[in-house]
């Protein structure tokens, strides 16, 4: 007998987990649907669409309105669902799906931003730039800029993550700081360089994730492929040296592996797998043994963080439940702030990270 994929198994698992799932306009309510999306797509079975347009539709009515979304709020968190507002188009044909996404268009256009031109993430956190952001913002920028065939607002979202990769990304290790301030005024900004003091696990996967999506998305011939490609690159190599050798995961705080009170973490875990797995699939990544890791690193996925009950619903563990800077004085970017917030099981984030690298490990093996 031939059991369901470790995908299908995780996105039926998140159908019967979250079938009464709050209407909410959300950034973990998007990157669920976007994955769910991929598996609907790689197996055909409607019943992964069926589910994120019903509760898409209930809440973005006939004539575009997002319930709960608020412009003022200018939080590039409030932008994830963009992305699987176009592909339900795609398929549907739904003017709703637009009209809501010509909604969200026009924060890009007032979104406030450093000197530098990079956004900030959010109305709250003046001057400062989050690798969270990218994932958030940037891959549906890219597909509100190709339908409008507009050229400067597609190199803006290309520079958006090169002026990250200038800024965040530490000279010495490769790894990604997950803040950065351009004016230094914040507790948690280093004095010289402006960034914040630890390289967070699910930050650098939201990173490596834009990076890999951008790529899919940018046209072929376009000016900022090179660099792009390499950023990626660069970053793969940064986190293979810093990968757990006996797990194949990554540790919550990517270069203190071992250290008393850090762990494993299993979103950004999932998070890298996909992009290096993606990566190789696409041409992006062109290293030996990346694949190779990839695939250990999801082996690891399923043995330290995966676990299935009785009726075959699995349960995903060691999943950050959150993390950010500022705000409070205990959100000061240390080591000992990431590896305090509370880990959870089923967190949506995780969920849909461990889809995201499910789909794409199940692809690149099905090509061998």
């Amino acid at each position: 007998m031939t059991h369901p994929s470790w995908s299908i198994r995780m996105a039926d698992t998140a159908l019967h987990r979250w079938r009464k799932l709050p209407a909410e306009w959300s950034h973990e309510h998007g990157v669920l649907f976007k994955s769910l999306l991929h598996v609907w797509r790689m197996t055909g079975e409607t019943r992964y669409l069926d589910f994120v347009r019903g509760h898409m539709n209930a809440v973005v009515d006939p004539d575009g309105h997002i319930a709960g979304y608020d412009l003022r709020r200018y939080s590039l968190n409030d932008l994830m669902c963009g992305r699987v507002l176009y592909r339900l188009f795609q398929h549907a044909r739904d003017a709703r799906y637009l009209k809501a996404a010509s909604v969200l268009r026009t924060q890009y256009l007032r979104q406030p931003r450093t000197l530098s031109g990079s956004f900030w993430h959010k109305r709250e956190f003046p001057d400062q730039v989050f690798l969270d952001s990218a994932y958030m913002a940037v891959p549906f920028y890219v597909d509100c800029a190709r339908s409008e065939r507009n050229k400067p607002a597609l190199f803006d979202a290309g520079n958006q993550l090169l002026e990250m990769a200038a800024k965040h990304q530490d000279p010495v290790t490769g790894l990604y700081f997950h803040g950065w301030d351009e004016t230094r005024r914040q507790p948690w900004a280093d004095p010289e360089s402006g960034c914040s003091a630890s390289f967070w696990s699910r930050a650098t996967g939201w990173f490596a994730m834009a990076l890999v999506d951008t790529l899919d998305l940018l046209p072929s011939t376009h000016e900022q492929r090179p660099a792009l490609t390499n950023t990626l690159r660069r970053l793969v190599r940064a986190l293979l040296a810093v990968q757990d050798a006996d797990s194949g995961l990554w540790w919550q705080v990517l270069d203190q592996g071992g250290r008393p009170g850090n762990y494993l973490e299993s979103s950004g875990s999932a998070m890298f797998i996909y992009a290096m797995a993606r990566g190789v699939r696409h041409g992006y990544v062109v290293d030996s043994d990346v694949r190779a890791r990839a695939e250990r690193a999801f082996a690891g996925l399923l043995d330290h963080d995966v676990e299935s009950d009785a009726n075959g619903w699995l349960t995903l563990h060691n999943t950050c439940k959150s993390a950010g800077l500022g705000l409070t004085p205990e959100r000061d970017g240390s080591f000992d702030y990431y590896v305090s917030e509370p880990r959870v099981d089923n967190d949506p984030k995780g969920v849909a990270a461990f889809i995201l690298a499910a789909t794409e490990i199940e692809r690149l093996q099905a090509t061998s």
